[in-house]
């Protein structure tokens, strides 16, 4: 299940994480860490924010440019999530931000549609980044993370991390620990928290972070941090628990810096066995 770079690891049968998949690189050089189940394909739910911001910056929009949220913006994450009033309008940067802090469905959906060329467009260009990042193995269909049709593999997530970390909006935005929002037309203020506990306390450095979750992606985290004293780019997938992803993290800083991750539980374990022979059987 696992491998490892011999050269910048410690011994792997001393790692044991509760994610059903993972990968762990170095972020200056690109070498691989640790790698477990990397190249399962499976759903990634709201990671998939993380491209959609990178296609939009990408477009050259206008950032303070008002976005107005429509119904039929509101369609387009059906029953997903969204504090966001219709009719409401916020500027475009600040939709961005929403979408990466606090995954904000509503912001991530209007970002697409109101893309160059549509939603369509929108889509198209996720996918067409994806193969000129070199993530082959991955596919897009919508710009929330809301289908378990947005699919991909944690090695390839890494290629995806790896780029966006060259955004500084994307450094910034997603690694905002608190924010209010103003929206206008009515007028009124939403307060937004990271869904990243380990950004909200404030403890690791991460400069780079997106967690998500979807029942059939279950709970997924990828951020950039500084581990052992090096940048690193840690990708974990369909944890088990809404607390695991921060526990794997924790168990990855303590495997690199003592040698030993420590243990996870039996149903950890078995839960990991249903998921990979679900995702085998699919």
């Amino acid at each position: 299940m696992f491998s490892f770079s011999a050269h910048a690891a410690p011994n792997p049968n001393k790692l044991q994480l509760a994610s059903v998949s993972a990968y762990v690189s170095d972020y200056k050089t690109g070498k691989t860490i640790a790698a477990k189940n990397a190249d399962t394909l499976m759903p990634i739910a709201s990671i998939t924010k993380l491209m959609t911001a990178m296609v939009i910056l990408d477009s050259g929009q206008s950032l303070k440019e008002k976005i107005t949220f429509t119904k039929d913006h509101r369609a387009l994450i059906e029953y997903g999530h969204s504090r966001i009033r219709t009719g409401s309008q916020i500027s475009r940067g600040e939709a961005i931000r929403l979408a990466l802090m606090s995954s904000e469905n509503l912001a991530a959906a209007a970002l697409g549609a109101t893309y160059p060329g549509g939603y369509t467009a929108f889509v198209k260009a996720m996918n067409t980044k994806a193969k000129l990042l070199g993530m082959e193995r991955s596919q897009f269909v919508e710009a929330t993370g809301l289908s378990p049709l947005n699919q991909s593999t944690a090695r390839d997530l890494s290629r995806l991390v790896t780029a966006a970390y060259n955004y500084p909006l994307i450094r910034k935005y997603s690694t905002t620990a608190t924010h209010t929002a103003n929206f206008s037309k009515p007028r009124y203020v939403l307060g937004y928290t990271n869904t990243n506990v380990l950004v909200r306390g404030n403890k690791w450095q991460v400069s780079l972070s997106k967690t998500g979750y979807l029942n059939e992606a279950g709970r997924c985290l990828v951020m950039v941090t500084k581990l052992k004293g090096k940048q690193m780019v840690v990708v974990m997938l369909n944890s088990y628990g809404k607390r695991t992803p921060v526990g794997d993290a924790a168990r990855i800083k303590k495997w690199l810096e003592t040698g030993n991750s420590g243990n996870i539980s039996n149903s950890a374990k078995q839960y990991q066995r249903q998921q990979l022979a679900q995702l085998l059987a699919d």
